[in-house]
């Protein structure tokens, strides 16, 4: 046996790199397998994922597989994009001066929808100062999964996409539902209360609320703005504009871009991520997603109206969504057979065993190796119908389940701890 599991991790630790390369912006798409369509018949959702060493090619049509429409007072509808989003698979800060969002995309929703800013591409007189804010303006045009299409038939949203995942859910972590153009995921609105994983589960709060003014002639920065708005009234009641915020740091769980550096079940050693952000009632505050800048450097390719059209190098890799492993396929042998439940498993895997005459009453040995071919359990048992392993202090990944009875018959199996 001391054999066998020798060759298993031999084969494990020399995978550990492709291990590795399959991390999160690589396997958090919604991808199309089926070739499912959306609005207008248009292939939905993310359509195909490919990676190299540095970066992560992310093909998509900017339509959902979920119902869309009508928008109110809206002309434009849905038409394929033909993107391929290039996303940084290693991040980094930008220690000048940060890239302000801009109109159009700022990012990718794991589905392949766009990611816009809080602004519409409006301002008051056309002066560049006081910009309208989207949700307050064109929030009537939205459907009821907050999207609407742009002129160039663009679906996209501003704000949380409630149809992509359970916004409702208080009691775990929002999982990943895109990525910004500067390689930072974005999850939902609920996080970890302390940014080091602990004070279990809370709404994240911005930091920006609206000014107390009446007229519109100094900017959030306290500066005299170049071109007077309209004063505050029925008609331009405050937030109308997106000038009409200011952010304060002490009533904040993000900065001034809606991120933190945090631990989160994704990156338990702690990463730089947005969250959308939405209030009690589950309506969406401002900035709704991330910005009014990037965080981190900005990958060329993706901005802009000619933006999102990169090519897949050679030599990339294409994501196989049921490429959950390591690359070792599943081995079996002998004559009994298993089954997990639940996977992904969070507290307690379990083992549904199917026996034999000639493997009844023997012993069973466990264990449980992760992607770098280190093992993090090992016990022994007797061949039991249903057995459980405790899985709730064991890092988040890849794990191979080694099962070997005492006449040498092996079964091998995955599971994903979350």
């Amino acid at each position: 046996m001391q054999k066998a599991f020798a060759s298993i991790l031999s084969i494990l630790i020399t995978c550990c790199c492709m291990a590795q390369a399959l991390t999160p912006e690589i396997t958090s798409w919604k991808i199309n397998t089926d070739s499912s369509t959306g609005y207008g018949n248009i292939l939905s959702n993310v359509l195909s994922v490919n990676y190299t060493g540095t970066d992560v090619y992310v093909n998509c049509n900017s339509v959902p597989d979920y119902s869309v429409g009508p928008w109110s007072g809206n002309p434009n509808v849905p038409v394929a994009q033909g993107y391929t989003f290039k996303i940084t698979r290693n991040p980094q800060v930008q220690t000048g001066v940060q890239t302000k969002t801009g109109l159009g995309h700022i990012g990718v929703w794991s589905n392949g929808v766009s990611i816009f800013n809080a602004k519409d591409a409006r301002s008051y007189n056309n002066a560049g100062v006081w910009n309208q804010d989207a949700y307050r303006v064109e929030g009537p045009s939205f459907d009821n999964c907050n999207g609407h299409p742009s002129p160039t038939g663009e679906y996209h949203l501003h704000i949380s996409p409630v149809c992509l995942y359970d916004e409702t859910d208080k009691t775990a972590h929002a999982p990943i539902i895109g990525y910004s153009f500067d390689g930072y995921p974005v999850y939902g609105a609920y996080g970890y209360a302390n940014t080091d994983g602990t004070g279990g589960i809370r709404r994240m709060h911005t930091g920006y609320r609206k000014r107390n003014i009446t007229t519109r002639t100094t900017l959030p920065d306290g500066t005299t703005a170049s071109s007077a708005g309209p004063a505050v009234s029925t008609q331009y009641a405050l937030g109308y504009y997106v000038e009409d915020y200011e952010y304060i740091s002490s009533i904040a769980d993000l900065d001034s871009n809606n991120g933190r550096f945090c631990v989160t079940p994704d990156y338990p050693q702690g990463i730089y991520a947005y969250f959308v952000t939405v209030d009690s009632f589950l309506f969406p505050e401002y900035p709704y997603t991330f910005g009014p800048a990037y965080h981190g450097v900005v990958t060329a390719g993706n901005l802009g109206p000619q933006g999102g059209k990169n090519t897949v190098p050679g030599g990339a890799t294409a994501y196989e969504p049921d490429s959950t492993a390591t690359g070792i396929e599943e081995a079996s042998e002998g004559n009994f057979s298993v089954s997990l439940f639940p996977n992904p498993a969070k507290e307690n895997l379990f083992l549904n065993i199917e026996q034999t005459q000639n493997t009844s009453g023997e012993k069973l040995n466990l264990l449980v190796i992760n992607s770098c071919g280190q093992i993090v359990h090992q016990s022994a048992t007797e061949m039991q119908s249903l057995l459980s392993i405790q899985v709730s202090e064991m890092p988040t990944g890849i794990y191979l389940l080694v099962l070997e009875t005492e006449k040498g018959n092996k079964q091998y199996k995955r599971f994903l701890k979350e």
